[in-house]
């Protein structure tokens, strides 16, 4: 209801499809397949099977739907004792939009290469890691 409110257009009925389980690789397959005439999808923005499945994230120009971006999490009393950790891990989280979190995360859903490879590539090629 919040995107047809601040949008200013409204979906009737059986122009929604609910799929059980929240799982999004289904919906995404759904849109892609354009299961009972599908042609959009709610998903996570960053999601690695997005592209491979020909759809493209819309831009939300009125922030209705929250961005998931990854934030560094750090217990207060060791970032107080170093707090150098801020700034190395800045540009770092700088570099993860939105195309790039794609890139990486279908690396890892679609094209089964191990996590830890995957963001190893990610630091070396941006020279975070030697």
């Amino acid at each position: 209801p919040a995107f047809q409110t601040t949008y200013g257009f409204t979906l009737k009925p059986d122009q929604l499809i609910t799929l059980s389980g929240g799982d999004t690789a289904a919906t995404i397959a759904a849109a892609a397949n354009q299961t009972n005439g599908a042609n959009a999808a709610m998903v996570y923005g960053t999601d690695g099977g997005i592209a491979p499945s020909g759809l493209v994230v819309l831009d939300d120009d009125k922030g209705v739907q929250p961005v998931y971006q990854p934030a560094p999490i750090i217990r207060e009393a060791v970032l107080k004792e170093h707090p150098e950790i801020e700034t190395l891990l800045k540009p770092v989280f700088a570099k993860l939009d939105l195309v790039t979190l794609q890139e990486l995360n279908g690396r890892v859903q679609v094209g089964g290469e191990p996590v830890k490879g995957v963001a190893e590539d990610f630091l070396k090629k941006n020279g975070f890691l030697k």
